[in-house]
């Protein structure tokens, strides 16, 4: 058996570029979407999200699928926005925060949008670091090319979102 090589820091740079850029294929992110029209969202489990918001200029709906980075409540979940406060969606939950949320079995629930203050997100984010350690080594540095800035336990740059479902 031949131990573990640690990756270079080459490698991990450009596993972060390289996921950052995934993210922002606009073909490939909306695809879910039509997953959860279908009535298939349950598929997800609780792991993602298809977050129903208002247009902030336009007044449309739109929908955009997340990952669940957080279920402290059974009537609330922890989104967090990876291009911070240039998210389109997250502009919009700003200006608008009554959304729709179809998540696991349960299909656009009314729900409230708020975004954390510093030191709630500071601990929901340490509470996540701490829960799941390498799926947080491996989702930092992708986040980090997103928002183009580095990501602390205090004081973080990154916008997280509580979505309280009205009727659990």
């Amino acid at each position: 058996m031949h131990p573990a090589i640690p990756p270079s820091r080459p490698f991990s740079d450009a596993i972060a570029r390289g996921g950052a850029r995934l993210l922002r294929t606009g073909r490939l992110m909306r695809a879910p979407i039509w997953i959860y029209r279908m009535r298939l969202g349950f598929l997800f489990g609780s792991r993602m999200l298809m977050l129903e918001h208002v247009g902030r200029r336009t007044g449309q709906r739109r929908r955009v699928v997340l990952e669940v980075f957080g279920h402290p409540a059974s009537d609330r979940y922890l989104v967090v926005s990876g291009f911070g406060d240039r998210a389109q969606w997250f502009r919009n939950v700003r200006a608008h925060p009554q959304v729709r949320v179809s998540v696991a079995g349960r299909r656009s629930v009314p729900a409230t949008a708020r975004v954390l203050g510093s030191a709630e997100a500071d601990a929901a984010l340490a509470r996540y670091a701490a829960r799941y350690p390498r799926a947080w080594r491996t989702f930092k540095p992708v986040l980090e090319s997103t928002l183009g800035t580095s990501i602390d336990q205090e004081h973080t740059a990154l916008p997280i979102v509580e979505l309280r479902t009205v009727n659990s």
